[in-house]
């Protein structure tokens, strides 16, 4: 299929697209031709590179069309703040993508059991990676009810249902995917569809930032207790941005409502390919 300007016309919402996933689905959505508001908290570069204003102009290099909104999704009122400002100069949302979350707070507790890490490890996997998604469905929702129309993609993992990271990354995960069961459940009735994704491995920058280079040259990354992962072979931030496209393309998308789906499984489905045209097989959980 081609995903060329296939949302012209169309309102996105994507939280936490500074850098990573959700820059990856910023870029696609904007590419496809959806005006896209994208949140996040960064908007000075640091050790970790990328800014809500970067996307923005990275969005634009695409062609597409895209407001940078700093937002801190701790704070209720911003949150309800960005829908308001949404609702005010658009009037609608086509598709809410939940995505932000609280990465680099993880990376330090990985391969540590529960006992050992402080309470804040549960509190920054739950606020922000379920509640925070709560909170934007929240306030998103009422505009898509009074078009009879939408899509929300919550960005999970394949930890809801495998031992992954920390017991609170799993306990989070899984979470967001039964919210997404309950949420599709009660917004069936008015047309709205709410799907979570599973990315494979892939290569954020923070990702990058923790690699190594090894003596043959390939480019690795060491999970605690996971084991070693090949980068050549992750996908891009761009390729869960694909899926995005995809499902938001899809006049049929209610039949995969309240459901999980790995990106390379919408791949195959819809016939797209990463950005070099490849479909990454690299799952860090393999059944």
């Amino acid at each position: 299929m081609t995903q060329e300007r296939a949302l012209e016309g169309t309102v996105a919402v994507v939280t936490g697209a500074s850098r990573g996933i959700g820059k990856g689905i910023a870029l696609e959505l904007g590419a496809a031709g959806a005006v896209v508001y994208l949140t996040g908290r960064s908007v000075d570069e640091g050790p970790i590179p990328g800014t809500v204003g970067a996307t923005v102009v990275e969005v634009g290099e695409l062609g597409g069309t895209a407001i940078g909104v700093r937002c801190d999704h701790h704070v209720d009122a911003e949150v309800e703040a960005l829908f308001e400002r949404v609702r005010a100069e658009r009037g609608r949302l086509d598709v809410l993508v939940n995505n932000v979350y609280s990465s680099p707070d993880l990376a330090p507790w990985l391969g540590k059991p529960f006992w050992e890490l402080p309470i804040d490890a549960w509190d920054q996997v739950i606020d922000i990676g379920v509640r925070s998604h709560y909170v934007a469905a929240r306030f998103g929702v009422p505009m898509m009810l009074e078009q009879g129309s939408g899509l929300i993609v919550n960005v999970s993992s394949s930890g809801a249902i495998q031992y992954a990271h920390t017991v609170g990354y799993g306990v989070g995960k899984a979470a967001l995917d039964k919210m997404t069961a309950d949420m599709a459940h009660e917004l069936a009735p008015h047309g709205v569809a709410v799907v979570s994704i599973w990315p494979g491995l892939v290569r954020t920058e923070l990702v990058l930032f923790g690699a190594r280079t090894t003596d043959d040259g390939r480019s690795v990354l060491d999970l605690p207790g996971e084991g070693t992962f090949d980068l050549d072979d992750a996908e891009s931030p761009r390729f869960t941005g694909r899926g995005v496209v995809a499902l938001a393309s899809d006049p049929e998308v209610m039949a995969r409502t309240g459901r999980a789906f790995r990106v390379a499984d919408l791949a195959r489905d819809y016939g797209f390919t990463d950005v070099n045209g490849k479909v990454p097989q690299v799952l860090l959980r393999p059944e």
